[in-house]
């Protein structure tokens, strides 16, 4: 199964193109990393590939039919800033459960805490909150996941931890994963293949 953008450009206005005329195309066994500095449209194009973004010239793709509307997005995006996503009215244990019936080994092995799931989104810190992203957005029914500087708010083994999970769990269920950073070394790390944001984008 392939994730495809094609054409992709994108602005604000009349201002110049942040993004303009870019191709990239994934596969569901595959982990690609997408190296960009901030404000190159890394965040851009992960929105628009997952659904986020509509105003945009070009199309994406998932096994060559457009996104669904409706329904669950088997192309997951998980945010650099998990506070901004979580639902405030709902205790995590909604928000996790809401995707699919994560099982207790799971939980155990993101780290959280059982007590968390009776807490508010507020209670809980930015690291704690993204083991919540990460761990709904890995659903059996998704495809690929759009990973957004996803551990920077983390220290470096828990950034291992969640990578090796993620990276491990993906295989297993033939989930492609766009892992979207600056952190070089990190990307070399963990990624069968590395996209330059500056080398497909033409704006």
């Amino acid at each position: 199964m392939e994730l495809r953008g094609e054409n992709l450009s994108f602005r604000y206005g009349s201002k110049n193109w942040i993004i303009k005329d870019l191709n990239i195309t994934m596969k569901n066994n595959e982990i690609k990393g997408l190296i960009g500095d901030s404000g190159s449209g890394k965040s851009t194009l992960c929105k628009i590939l997952a659904g986020y973004e509509n105003n945009f010239e070009g199309s994406v793709t998932l096994a060559g039919l457009p996104l669904p509307k409706k329904g669950f997005n088997p192309v997951q995006l998980i945010f650099q800033h998990p506070e901004k996503t979580m639902n405030p009215k709902w205790r995590m244990k909604d928000s996790l459960y809401e995707s699919w019936d994560v099982t207790d080994d799971l939980i155990e092995k993101f780290g959280i805490q059982r007590s968390w799931l009776n807490r508010w989104p507020n209670e809980l810190s930015g690291g704690e909150l993204q083991r919540f992203s990460v761990l709904r957005a890995l659903s059996p029914r998704t495809k690929f996941l759009i990973a957004d500087e996803i551990t920077t708010m983390l220290d470096a083994v828990t950034q291992v931890q969640i990578w090796d999970l993620v990276t491990t769990i993906a295989r297993e269920q033939n989930i492609g994963i766009l892992v979207v950073s600056h952190d070089k070394e990190l990307v070399n790390r963990i990624c069968d293949d590395v996209v330059y944001l500056s080398d497909i984008n033409n704006n």
